[in-house]
């Protein structure tokens, strides 16, 4: 049997109206080939008998998701009506997250540009704000006090991206942020892939970030959560919670 589109097939067997309606769901990460196997490509040639299969539709709009839920069922913060901070955005995830529980507003920061998910990127309580380093954030740039500070950041400490957040948090802030330990240790201690296999320097890694958002930032660590999913290449990745003080007292 000759080979056929994945678009051109959905539509084939009734699981996509239209070609643009099957590009879609591919894009969605919806397609499944018989053995489990994801569809990538529209234009994926496949034989004409395959048996596609539709998985359901994310929750979220990335799997980054899931690693900031476990912090908010353990810690149970007030999210409704909150104003939010997501440094490292991206697709969205965390952001995601924080509106579908009730939060008012969110400052989507990162230095990416058009990653943003298109439903986000339309919602009004989105401030998306593409092509910011968020090593330079300041008032003008988020006027608004922040009680939510969420992190997931890739390619730079968080020790060089949380300072300026500081004086934009208002009393009694909520923070988490994803410590990752291929991006908090020496180039030594990182293994194929950027893999940090030793617990003992993820350990330390964890332990860095901690000693740091207290000392220098004059936040309390309310506690951790290891990831519950992996990061892309296999890291072990920790969620730390913290409550920031009174921000006379605060040293940014």
């Amino acid at each position: 049997m000759p080979k056929i589109r994945a678009d051109q097939l959905l539509v084939n067997l009734g699981l996509a109206p239209s070609k643009s309606a099957a590009q879609k769901l591919i894009d969605a990460d919806r397609v499944r080939l018989p053995d489990g196997t994801a569809v990538r490509k529209p234009a994926q040639a496949l034989d004409g008998h395959t048996q596609l299969i539709l998985t359901k539709p994310l929750e979220y709009v990335s799997r980054g998701a899931h690693k900031l839920i476990p912090a908010i069922e353990q810690f149970k913060p007030i999210l409704e009506g909150k104003t939010a901070l997501d440094l490292g955005a991206s697709t969205g995830g965390f952001t995601d997250v924080l509106l579908k529980h009730g939060v008012n507003k969110v400052y989507a920061v990162d230095v990416g540009t058009d990653q943003l998910h298109p439903s986000l990127r339309s919602n009004p309580r989105v401030v998306n704000l593409q092509q910011t380093n968020a090593r330079f954030l300041d008032k003008s740039i988020v006027p608004d006090p922040i009680q939510i500070l969420v992190a997931d950041v890739s390619f730079i400490s968080l020790t060089k991206v949380l300072p300026p957040c500081n004086p934009l948090l208002a009393p009694d802030a909520w923070i988490a942020v994803l410590v990752k330990p291929q991006f908090e240790t020496q180039r030594e201690h990182i293994g194929k892939r950027g893999v940090v296999k030793d617990p003992e320097v993820r350990r330390q890694c964890l332990e860095k970030i901690l000693a740091f958002a207290t000392a220098e930032l004059n936040w309390k660590s309310l506690g951790t959560i290891p990831s519950p999913i992996l990061g892309p290449e296999g890291n072990q990745e920790t969620i730390a919670v913290f409550t920031n003080q009174s921000p006379q007292e605060n040293k940014a």
